[in-house]
Formats: C-alpha cells, structure tokens, sequence
C-alpha cells in the first residue's frame, strides 16, 4: 500500500530532518566565533611579522675618554648593535676593544664628519641617523660626554621624533664632573654649595654676575683664558683665586696645573695646554693637593712596552692600566704547531689507552694543544679518567679547570718546573700502577722537569705540542720607539722574549726601565747587555706588574722629596746604552 506524502507518518519523518531553531544558532556562533578567531589569528600575524615601519635608534653616552666610565646599559647595547654611528676616532678604538673580532661585522659610520671630509651640521647628523634607524639593525649612537649635556644629542633626537622613529637614550658621564673629578678637584663641599657650568665657546658673558665666590667650571675655555680673567678680576674676584684647569681628562694623557686668576693665562701659555680642556675656579681646587689621586698613580702615563701576543698579554695589560700606565702589545712569539704532528697524535692515544700515570702541564699553551687534539679526535674531558693532572702554576691550572679537570698537583711554592719537581712524589711501585709521565711541552723548554722526574724514578714521554717562533717585526715607528727610549718601560714575561725582541727590534734605550718575570729572564737580558731594575718577587705576570709598580711609587715619592718636578723615564733619557753590571 503506498502512502500519501501528506500522511502523519511522512509529516513526521520530514519534521525529524529539520535542524532545530536552537541548534542552528549555535551552529551560527560557531561559524562567526571561527571567522572572528581566523581574522584575530591574521592580525596578530601580521602584527608579528610585519616590517619595521620606521625603526630605532640608541642615544649612548660614552663618557669624556676613560672607556672605563662606560654604564653597563651602554656595553649592553654595543655589544649587540648591527650599526653604530661614531662622534670621535677614539670611539672606533672603543668599539674594537669592546667587540674584538666581532667588530668586523658590524657597520661603523662616521657621525662627525661627511664623505666630503667637512664636518657635519646637527641638521645632517639628524638626518644620518634618522636615516640609518629606518634600516635594518640595531643602530646605536654614541656620543660624547652624555648625550643631553653640551652635546648633539637633543637635536638628533627631536629629528627622530619628528619623523616618528622611536629612540632610547642612555647618560653618559658627563666631563663637567668627570674632569675635575679625576683632577682631584671636587666641585661642592660641606661649606661651599654653589656650582655655575659655563660653556664659553664664542659666548658673550657678563661676568659681573660671576663675580661672588661660587664655583666656576669653565668649557672651552683654553683660548680666552686671558680675556676671562682679567674680566672676573675687573668684576670684583681677588687675583689670588685659585684656578685649576685640566686638559684631556680622563685618559693617560692628562695634564693638570693650578694656578691663580692673576697668573692663569700665562701658565696656560708656558704648558701649551690643549682642548679639550676644562677650566675650576674656587676655593675648592686647593684641595687638589690632597685629593689628586689618578695623576699620582705610580705608572701614570707611562708607555710600557708587553712583548707577548696579545692573547697572553690580556691579563698584564689591564692590571698596568689599573697602575695608569698604558701598555702596548708588540708579538715577538707566534705559537703554531709541532712540524711533526705524529709524536703528538701517538701521545693522547696513549693517553686514552691507559699508558700514562700522569700528564704534566708546563704552560697554558700546552692546555690548548692537547685540547685542539682532543677535539679533532672528539674526545672530551672524560679522557682523563684514573689520570692524575700536573700543572706548573695557577694560570697553567685554571685554563685546565676551564676544560673540567681539576688538577691534582700545583707547587705550593714556586710556580715553575723547579716548583713542581720540589712537590712531585718520587715513583713507588706498589702505589703506583704506571710509571709513566706524558709531558706535552713548547719545542723550546729546557730538559730540567724531564731530568728531575727521571731521578725520581719516573719513564717521561717527552713530546713536542707545540712550536714557539720569533714573529715579524713590529713597525719602523714602534722599532724606532724601543731603540729611541719614547718607552718608559720594558716587560719580559720569559727569556725567549728578550731574545725575540732584540732580534726583531733592537735593544730597549738605556733610559727604559726594564722589568723581568724571573732569575732565568734576568740572567738573558744580561747576556743581551741589559741591567735589569725591577725582579718579580714570584714567577706571575700579576707579580710583574705590581714589582714595576712598587719601583714607580719609589721613584715617584723620591722626586717629590727631592723637590723635582715629577717626569717619566722617557722624560730623562741617558746619552749611551746602559750595560749590564
């Protein structure tokens, strides 16, 4: 029997496969709520990685010179930049310190002066910064001093501001308090209050406003130093006011003299004082005599000579500095490979094999070799399980300790060879399982650790890891330096850098003070005909510089004694070459 579309039983089924009004809706806010995530999904897409539009910048404050005075927020930010743009040439030095060889790889551009050599406008600063901003990169840009003190940095930013690039700017030390500071000229104290900050460059000042006892700090002040006096005497300030005025503040080269409103202007002449340069008048620089602690440092200025690479030469040099002296890094010694590379390669076979009780670490050099060989081999720390570990010295011991070895022996006295020959156990062959010694050491080392753990009993595996060559010699200004005596002194860190430098350079200047490491290094500068002034107390480059310190102190506190004005050992030079006695 066929039934009728219209019967109840149709009606029903047809009513059974319509959607319901509720389920629709729902169905509805699905579809929009999945609309509405995709879009939010493409905003926040796009918001991601959509171009920047119209870029950054940082303003960085680089202090007046001491690149010591940089903040830690200022390092920050340079070690990361991809471009940086420059105000001075002493902040491509600067950056090259901070980055080494990274610095390479960024983009240094010369914000004081454009590709025609005319120095820029502030207009055109603002707009070569603006303009590298917009480019890729972290861009920074340093500048003198703080950014918003006596500088450019105002006017380059409202450029930025003005365009729409957003910028960041960061204090430097500004040099108006900097300067006097490190001239031990303090600028307020518990009775005098009052500081004036003038910028005199091409300015017109009443000076009768200056004319009661506060402070005055004075820029740019060298070249009308006559004209300010005799107008702050004129205004009514006694000629007996002290005046302090420092050029080149912060750095080696700073020079101080202190004088009076009546004399200044021909002090400044007779010292050829030179900008930049800063200007104190008060009471308050009279208490330079007490205060001045960076010119009195015992090494201050002084150029000093570090004949190592400049790898090694790291640690030296940044505690001279400490000192105030300024080392400069001549290479006599290039490390390279061993000739011959299969005594090594048999060596730390053995080494993972079992064969050895021992491995004996004469130098940090030595440390590096065997790790290079460990990696091309692709071996790791793990290597050196049941081996006992020797190092000569600290040095020798931390570069072991930076591998993940703790060294089982270091001299408790002297750290050299003879130091750990004094506390090496003789061989025992009950507690002893192997009586072997891997010494991986320079091609040039002596055989007296070799013969000492001989008689004590012990087979060495005496191996070449590494070669020790004389380098290139330094350029014809440096070499004419050394041989002239423009070096205040010599350091010698071993005596095949008083061999490789006379053989690259020529003999230091009677007039050089010359310090050495140890007896050994003592006993080869005298064979090369040179006396020797200053003698570690112990075989350590820190030792070093602290003993050349000690001697400038002396010499220093001396002079003053004496009554003589205080100078340099480059300041005095003897007329013939000093021999030893």
């Amino acid at each position: 029997m066929t039934r009728s579309p219209t019967s109840p039983t149709a009606a029903s089924k047809k009513k059974n496969h319509q959607p319901s009004k509720s389920k629709t809706v729902k169905n509805d806010m699905a579809k929009t709520a999945a609309a509405q995530t995709s879009r939010a999904a493409t905003r926040v897409d796009e918001r991601v990685i959509a171009p920047r539009a119209l870029g950054a910048v940082s303003f960085v404050g680089t202090g007046p010179g001491d690149p010591g005075l940089l903040t830690v927020r200022a390092v920050d930010l340079i070690l990361a930049a991809d471009v940086v743009i420059t105000e001075s040439a002493d902040h491509r030095a600067l950056l090259q310190n901070l980055l080494g060889e990274r610095f390479g790889e960024i983009t240094v551009v010369d914000g004081g002066y454009g590709e025609d050599g005319q120095p820029l406008t502030h207009a055109s600063r603002g707009k070569l910064v603006v303009k590298h901003a917009k480019g890729p990169g972290r861009v920074v840009r340093l500048i003198c001093g703080d950014p918003w003190m006596y500088a450019t940095g105002a006017e380059e930013a409202a450029a930025c501001a003005k365009v729409g690039v957003v910028f960041e700017v960061v204090p430097g030390v500004s040099s108006v308090t900097a300067v006097p500071t490190y001239a031990g000229v303090p600028l307020t104290t518990r009775t005098s209050r009052e500081v004036t900050v003038l910028n005199v460059a091409g300015a017109k000042i009443d000076w009768s406003h200056h004319a009661t006892e506060q402070t005055l700090v004075l820029l740019s002040a060298v070249q009308g130093m006559a004209e300010i006096a005799a107008a702050l005497q004129a205004a009514g300030r006694a000629p007996a006011t002290p005046v302090a005025m420092t050029s080149v503040g912060t750095t080696t080269d700073q020079r101080t003299i202190v004088s009076t409103l009546a004399r200044i202007a021909t002090d400044v002449k007779a010292a050829r004082m030179v900008a930049p340069a800063i200007a104190v008048i008060g009471d308050v620089v009279t208490m330079r005599e007490a205060l001045s602690w960076f010119e009195t440092k015992p090494l201050f200025g002084w150029r000093i000579l570090v004949p190592r690479t400049k790898e090694q030469a790291g640690t030296l040099s940044a505690k001279l500095r400490s000192y105030g002296g300024v080392p400069e890094e001549v290479p006599t010694i290039s490390v390279e490979p061993p000739r011959n590379p299969l005594q090594m390669d048999k060596a730390v076979r053995g080494l993972v094999e079992g064969r050895y009780e021992w491995i004996a670490f004469t130098s940090v050099n030595a440390v590096k070799a065997v790790r290079e060989k460990f990696d091309g081999y692709g071996l790791d720390a793990r290597a050196f399980s049941g081996l006992k570990v020797a190092a000569v010295g600290e040095k020798t011991a931390a570069a072991v300790a930076a591998w993940g070895i703790r060294a089982d022996l270091v001299p408790s006295g002297e750290q050299s060879t003879a130091g750990l020959l004094d506390d090496w156990p003789p061989y025992d062959d009950v507690l002893d399982p192997i009586n072997r010694v891997f010494l991986p050491r320079a091609d040039i080392a002596t055989e007296t650790l070799v013969a000492g753990l001989q008689e004590l009993g012990w087979e060495v595996d005496d191996v070449t890891a590494y070669r020790t060559v004389r380098a290139a010699p330094p350029p014809a200004p440096t070499r004419d330096a050394i041989k002239s005596g423009k070096y205040d002194a010599v350091l010698f860190t071993s005596s095949s850098t008083v061999r490789n430098l006379v053989g690259i350079a020529g003999k230091p200047h009677a007039s050089t003070v010359i310090a050495a490491i140890g007896p050994a290094t003592v006993k080869t500068c005298e064979e090369h005909g040179l006396r020797v002034d200053v003698l570690a107390p112990k075989p350590s480059v820190e030792a070093l510089a602290d003993a050349l310190a000690d001697f400038g102190a002396a010499r220093r506190v001396s002079m003053v004694e004496a009554g003589d004005p205080v100078t340099k050992p480059s300041e005095c030079r003897a007329t013939a070459r000093r021999r030893a006695t």
